[in-house]
């Protein structure tokens, strides 16, 4: 899993996880990627700091969308922080 902070084209930011960075150009190219607060397709990557801390190398946890249920704590379909179930 890889996490990508987004931005849309009227500077909404928000995250997102992907299987993969490919996952992220395919669904990107496919407009498939929607800000959640305007709906935009037109999304791109947002800079982000690097984690340089000297944690124990294991992958950060999933946020929960607060949807209950399996993916993340989402239900089916597709939740408010944008996890395709």
């Amino acid at each position: 899993m890889i996490h990508f902070s987004l931005r849309c084209s009227h500077d909404h930011r928000f995250d997102e996880w992907f299987m993969n960075s490919t996952e992220y150009e395919t669904r990107s190219a496919a407009g498939e990627i929607v800000c959640p607060t305007c709906g935009d397709t037109g999304v791109t990557k947002a800079i982000m700091a690097p984690n340089l801390g000297g944690g124990t190398g294991s992958a950060p946890e999933m946020p929960s969308c607060g949807m209950g249920g399996g993916f993340g704590g989402c239900a089916g379909g597709m939740c408010g922080l944008g996890h395709s179930h």
